[in-house]
């Protein structure tokens, strides 16, 4: 916001025209000011070609799975008391899937999300993570899956238990359903990754798995069958976390070329992390030992500038506002 346009006023609409060239996959769009992505969000699922087929056999049918994060408050008011305090933002109350928290938390047991699937039929799963800070595990209980795209870009398949998706990434997965009617039903579950410090929230969000069933009518006979429950990798499973990133590849076939670069020019190493930065005098600040939490690349925060960077560079007020030695090393 505030830099291609303005933002949308309340009651108004914006239509944006605008050409797809040479993608295909899960994308989503959200609201881009602060905290409030966290409340308006949506999948952007862009199909092959006509008379194009995925590189996979077509799925039955194409689900979107969006994770999210509900608030009892003001999204902005939580991240506007943290930048004042310098403490660790107040965590959601719940996390979502497709916007309903689950049977996990109090009094939400009715707001569930169900995903119904037949016997042998296979399902494209379009994962979309919109919480605002988390890394999450997300599994379903007996059952494989096989990652197919990350971020709208093929990869080689691979089967794995559990996914792990990151804050605004996306991830298509397959899911082939039992050939047989189980008598039985299955929780989908995800929960964060988190090995910095900070808080977060380390609950669980479920929905349930059922299979259509020619003999089980009504909602009272599937919730006497038996549920099973996924199991996650604990929160701070950071072996987990980067064998399950090493086996992302570019598809690389010669329907959908991996192009890049063969000569490299010059090497960058960027560390991205959350630090600390001293307290100003005067005030009582809630980060570790009484600094502010702040984030960094290479140990280098933001600070916010007292005039706009646009602005600056209009009115030939650049100097200083920024330098050309970031440092491109750790």
């Amino acid at each position: 916001a505030y830099i291609t346009q303005c933002p949308i006023q309340t009651g108004q609409s914006y239509l944006y025209n605008f050409t797809i060239v040479g993608q295909r996959g899960t994308l989503f769009w959200h609201a881009h000011i602060s905290w409030l992505r966290s409340t308006v969000y949506g999948p952007l699922i862009i199909l092959p070609k006509r008379n194009t087929s995925y590189p996979f056999a077509k799925p039955y049918k194409e689900v979107p799975i969006i994770f999210g994060e509900w608030f009892n408050v003001d999204p902005e008011a939580v991240i506007r008391q943290a930048l004042q305090t310098g403490g660790g933002p107040n965590v959601s109350d719940a996390y979502t899937i497709n916007g309903l928290p689950g049977p996990l938390y109090n009094c939400s047991a009715k707001d569930t999300f169900k995903l119904k699937v037949k016997p042998g039929k296979t399902y494209l799963l379009r994962f979309i993570n919109a919480a605002l800070n988390d890394e999450l595990f997300f599994s379903i209980a007996n059952h494989t899956l096989t990652v197919v795209e990350a971020d709208a870009i093929y990869v080689k398949p691979f089967e794995t238990e559990t996914i792990l998706i990151t804050p605004g990434q996306t991830t298509n997965v397959l899911l082939k359903a039992k050939p047989y009617f189980p008598n039985a039903t299955f929780f989908m579950t995800a929960r964060p990754y988190v090995t910095g410090l900070g808080t977060f929230d380390n609950s669980t969000v479920a929905g349930i798995l059922e299979y259509e069933s020619p003999t089980l009518h009504s909602t009272v006979s599937m919730k006497k069958l038996p549920l099973f429950k996924s199991i996650l990798p604990p929160l701070n499973d950071t072996s987990f976390a980067t064998n399950f990133t090493n086996r992302l590849r570019s598809l690389a076939s010669p329907q959908f070329p991996a192009n890049v670069p063969q000569k490299v020019d010059k090497h960058f190493f960027f560390t991205v992390g959350l630090g600390t930065s001293p307290c100003q005098q005067n005030q009582t600040c809630q980060g570790p030992n009484g600094t502010k939490f702040a984030a960094s690349v290479n140990n280098v925060s933001f600070a916010q500038p007292t005039t706009a960077l646009l602005q600056s560079h209009f009115f030939g007020q650049s100097n200083g506002v920024y330098t050309p030695d970031f440092p491109i090393n750790p």
